[in-house]
């Protein structure tokens, strides 16, 4: 109850003290508890028929507190997350996101964990946060360092991206959301054991200088893979979203040894690359080469062999007209063999009988008869 100077008080009677004006309140008048009770009986009263003690007032209470209670089961779904709705704990569907209904707690309870969130678990690497230096990344060489196929040692950094399996279309069983909620207790914890097993099995079946090179996507690939098998087995409602590679090196304590056998390989596959261009060039022309030549060898044979044919068959037939006629054959013989001995060459023709007659000249010049006839004769063609 409120302070309030009825009687004057203990300075005397009437509103003045012993030194004037009593004391009075310098702020807003406090709340009087017992008025504000009463006033709200009242209240009540007026707005329940026949008052809270009576039958329908009490009715009135528990229509009220049943309609409340009923209101409580409407719920909001994020755009990012899945319902999934319990009935005394027990796994019963899901809900689409939106404004959804339930019935009353304690019948029913939803959850609604976030299934289009992609998450990222790295592997052999960690990320702190150095107040004086920043974000600093820290290697975990028990994780990072593998064994290959070929038993060399690679550190393997890499990085798996995940998010909670969406449900299959027509499965009642498959619920990726209830699955990932219920199945499993430590999804991160269970999900990089998961990537660590997988990557150790891939890469202790290859050899190092594929995942030092080529084999990266090949390897990412046979991770992911890997890994979705072995969390379906276990029903965890994950679904891998990607395996990245971040970093493929061997250990540190040899990387520069390693360097050097690479660059000694790579100068090696150079070479090689080198002289199988200059072969690539050279065997071609030098197969065109002896093929040139092996066919100018044959056509220089079968020249051969038909000239040699005909000069036999020429001396067969000579030989038989000498047989038959020798004077004539002789004879013709030695003109045939001086028209070839002197053809193009000038000739004069003398005439021994008449060698010491006078007034006629012992030759007839046959060549300068027949340089002045040949003009003649070019000069006729022409005209015709």
């Amino acid at each position: 109850m409120s302070w309030k100077n009825q009687s004057g008080g203990p300075w005397g009677g009437g509103p003045r003290g012993p030194w004037g004006t009593g004391p009075q309140s310098s702020g807003p008048n406090s709340p009087d508890l017992e008025d504000l009770i009463r006033r709200g009986q009242e209240k009540l009263r007026t707005a329940l028929p026949g008052g809270v003690g009576s039958g329908k007032g009490i009715l009135a209470v528990v229509v009220i507190a049943l309609v409340a209670w009923l209101l409580s089961g409407f719920y909001r779904v994020e755009p990012d997350e899945q319902g999934v709705v319990l009935r005394f704990g027990k796994f019963v569907g899901t809900t689409n996101p939106g404004l959804n209904y339930h019935l009353p707690y304690p019948i029913e309870t939803v959850l609604t964990p976030q299934v289009t969130r992609v998450n990222r678990i790295d592997i052999g690497i960690r990320t702190g946060d150095d107040p004086r230096r920043g974000a600093a990344m820290r290697d975990v060489s028990e994780e990072s360092l593998m064994l290959t196929g070929d038993e060399n040692i690679v550190d393997v950094d890499f990085a798996v991206f995940w998010m909670v399996k969406p449900a299959a279309a027509g499965s009642a069983e498959d619920i990726g959301a209830a699955n990932f909620l219920f199945n499993v207790q430590n999804p991160e914890g269970t999900i990089k054991a998961v990537a660590e097993s997988a990557m150790r099995e891939v890469v202790g079946r290859t050899n190092i200088q594929p995942i030092l090179t080529g084999a990266r996507q090949n390897i990412e690939t046979a991770v992911h893979d890997l890994m979705q098998k072995t969390l379906d087995s276990y029903r965890s409602g994950v679904l891998i979203t990607q395996v990245q590679l971040q970093k493929v090196d061997p250990p540190s304590q040899v990387i520069d040894a390693f360097r050097d056998v690479q660059a000694a390989r790579a100068d090696a596959e150079r070479l090689q690359n080198e002289a199988q261009a200059y072969a690539n060039r050279v065997v071609p022309e030098a197969r065109g080469e002896s093929a040139r030549i092996t066919q100018g060898a044959q056509g220089y044979k079968e020249r051969a062999i038909i000239e040699a044919r005909g000069q036999a068959s020429r001396f067969l037939s000579v030989l038989t007209a000498y047989q038959k006629a020798p004077d004539v054959t002789r004879e013709r013989l030695y003109l045939e063999t001086m028209e070839r001995v002197f053809d193009g060459m000038d000739k004069v023709i003398i005439d021994q009988s008449t060698a010491g007659s006078q007034g006629v000249v012992p030759y007839l010049p046959l060549g300068a008869l027949d340089a002045r006839r040949a003009p003649t004769t070019a000069g006729q063609g022409a005209a015709q």
